[in-house]
């Protein structure tokens, strides 16, 4: 079966915008109207589809009549000239698209047939310079774009005046496809991983963004890695060899310092003294900071800090907290004095690193309300610098990719472990957890965000897509790489041009491509929604979309529409035996949507009906390659 398209939902849409937007008519376009009515000096009220428009004719006609117009004048008022003679009601399509071929003197080509056919069915004027132009894109289609689909891509760049360029007609057509950006990725990437051109450090930049898309979930990975390693390294039980081995992993991964020993690993962050900024204090490490950089006679106003941050950190259990106060309750009761601070900033830091350690294979998704997560609070209690999550984010893929090259029995063990658990970890929060990272790294977005006068410059820099802008101004780029990520660019900036908004009716489309332990899957996801006055979502009426391209599964659509805070999901998919498989998930489901205030209608499961060929005209041969998914609504 070939990929679905979105063609039964944006004829909707389609429909619906046309009826609701006025007519703005441009100079030299062409549309099929009928006569209404008749005013003097030559005024007529031109009835154009659903809507009607009131214009001046260049010479007299007869009410009732059909004919093809042209725009001749704009400003002030709308003057057209008659580019057909009167059409009966017995005037079959046929005809009348060879009067409008022969009058125009167009082409009377397969693809200029069905142009018009499109154009004149939909009720939308257009031009003779965009007629002819999209009759040559329509001669010249890439592999795996139907014409259907083409058409549609045509009537958006119409109907919204965008550029009739080539560029934004690629994107769009690509915009609208629902598989394939995997393989868009792939060929992206083995490309560049071959490349020997372009600067190192953009490559290194491209291929960290591209391996982050490719395994969203390597950071849980590294973060469970760095805890076991952490639990070796601080466990007298543990042998001096398998702390050794834990201790050198932690080092070629760049997690510590090179001059990082078994006996003061955990002790160099005592050289970093450096002063705390009013705004400073979420991170862990920053609290040791805190005492050691603390003066004696400030100490209860310190003990103060540390219960207050204590009580507040989600990331510590209740019994991890009680523990921690104890600390902090005996240290208050000693003479305030500078031996007795270093005594003090080191319990903390040692009950610290032992918590957060044990803590991360149960919190792998959870973050605290800074936005940190296990690692990050680890990472800050024994690290020189203060860094930011996504500094940390790069160190755990590093480890990941030092523990596969790690030649170790127990590095391997300790790898297929971390890897194990993120399986058996997997829930809604961490599909969610993907999709958000796959979106930001991918950078979708990247220029309106840049309007964002609080955005981090510096993270946006490193998404996929800004990168993409920046090797393609690369002089010294090879074809073959250029082609590939002018392809992936055009395949992100399709998602952009098919959203959209009709008045208060919005359009998003997302394509995510996703990799979870081995399997590859193309995931596309379309929200249709409308604002409210205050230029909200109105979450009480949807209809949302998913389009899956799955190993196992193969084609799969879900369609859900919300009606009035009342849940409706259909699941298409060619095989019945996953039938018993959602039984058991339709109770989670419910829970889950009535957390949220939502009712479940229901859950039907359902096979693809085969969309019959049709005829994109009386004058043109069939539809070529539609198949998918009609919806009834």
């Amino acid at each position: 079966m070939t990929a679905t398209s979105f063609n039964s939902i944006q004829m909707q849409q389609t429909a619906l915008t046309s009826a609701t937007q006025p007519l703005a008519l441009k100079q030299g376009q062409v549309f099929h109207g009928t006569v209404k009515q008749l005013f003097p000096d030559q005024m007529a009220e031109i009835q154009v589809g659903n809507q009607k428009l009131i214009a001046k004719l260049e010479v007299p006609l007869k009410a009732g009549d059909a004919h093809f117009f042209q725009v001749t004048g704009a400003n002030p008022q709308t003057e057209l000239k008659v580019v057909t003679g009167p059409m009966a009601q017995t005037t079959s399509p046929t005809q009348q698209l060879n009067q409008l071929l022969e009058s125009m003197n167009l082409p009377k080509t397969t693809e200029m047939q069905q142009v018009l056919a499109h154009f004149m069915k939909a009720q939308i004027p257009i031009s003779k310079e965009q007629l002819l132009q999209a009759e040559m894109w329509l001669k010249a289609l890439p592999e795996g774009i139907s014409k259907a689909d083409a058409l549609l891509a045509l009537q958006k760049m119409v109907e919204l005046k965008m550029p009739m360029t080539n560029d934004v007609f690629q994107a769009l057509v690509s915009g609208q496809k629902t598989a394939g950006m995997s393989a868009t990725m792939d060929a992206f990437a083995q490309l560049l991983a071959k490349d020997t051109v372009i600067a190192a450090s953009l490559k290194q930049n491209l291929m960290q963004q591209v391996q982050t898309i490719a395994k969203p979930f390597d950071v849980e990975t590294g973060s469970l890695m760095l805890a076991k390693s952490i639990q070796l390294l601080t466990n007298n039980a543990s042998s001096i060899s398998e702390r050794l081995q834990a201790l050198n992993i932690l080092k070629d991964a760049s997690v510590l310092p090179q001059q990082a020993t078994l006996q003061n690993w955990s002790t160099l962050i005592a050289n970093n003294t450096k002063p705390l900024q009013s705004n400073a204090g979420h991170q862990a490490g920053q609290i040791i900071q805190a005492i050691l950089t603390a003066k004696p006679e400030n100490t209860t106003q310190l003990i103060e800090q540390l219960k207050s941050w204590t009580a507040g950190q989600n990331l510590l259990t209740n019994e991890q907290k009680q523990q921690l106060n104890q600390i902090i309750d005996r240290f208050s009761q000693l003479p305030p004095s500078k031996q007795a601070l270093e005594v003090f900033a080191k319990q903390m830091q040692e009950q610290l690193i032992k918590a957060f350690a044990q803590n991360t294979p149960e919190r792998l998704f959870t973050q605290d309300s800074n936005g940190l997560s296990t690692k990050d609070q680890l990472l800050s209690l024994f690290r020189h610098e203060l860094a930011r999550p996504v500094q940390n984010e790069a160190l755990m893929r590093n480890l990941v990719k030092v523990g596969i090259e790690s030649p170790q029995p127990m590095i391997q063990q300790m790898l297929t472990q971390a890897d194990a658990h993120v399986q058996s970890s997997m829930d809604s929060k961490a599909m969610e957890h993907a999709l958000k990272t796959v979106l930001k790294s991918l950078g979708i977005s990247y220029e309106a965000t840049l309007a964002n006068k609080s955005a981090d410059l510096q993270t946006i820099a490193h998404q996929l897509k800004p990168q993409l802008h920046t090797l393609l101004q690369e002089a010294q780029i090879t074809p073959q790489l250029k082609e590939a990520a002018e392809m992936l660019m055009t395949r992100m900036n399709g998602m952009q041009l098919a959203s959209g908004e009709s008045g208060h009716q919005h359009q998003l489309i997302m394509q995510v491509p996703l990799e979870f332990f081995g399997k590859k899957m193309d995931a596309t996801l379309q929200w249709n929604g409308r604002m409210k006055d205050d230029g909200k979502i109105d979450a009480n009426f949807a209809r949302i979309l998913f389009y899956l391209q799955m190993e196992s599964m193969k084609e799969t659509v879900i369609d859900m529409q919300v009606q009035n805070r009342v849940v409706t999901v259909t699941v298409f998919n060619e095989n019945f035996d996953i039938i018993p498989l959602a039984e058991p998930l339709k109770a989670a489901l419910k829970i889950g949507l009535a957390e949220k205030e939502y009712q479940l209608s229901g859950v039907f499961i359902k096979q693809f009906e085969k969309a019959k060929p049709e005829k994109i005209s009386t004058v043109v041969e069939q539809q070529e390659g539609h198949s998918g998914v009609d919806y009834r609504i």
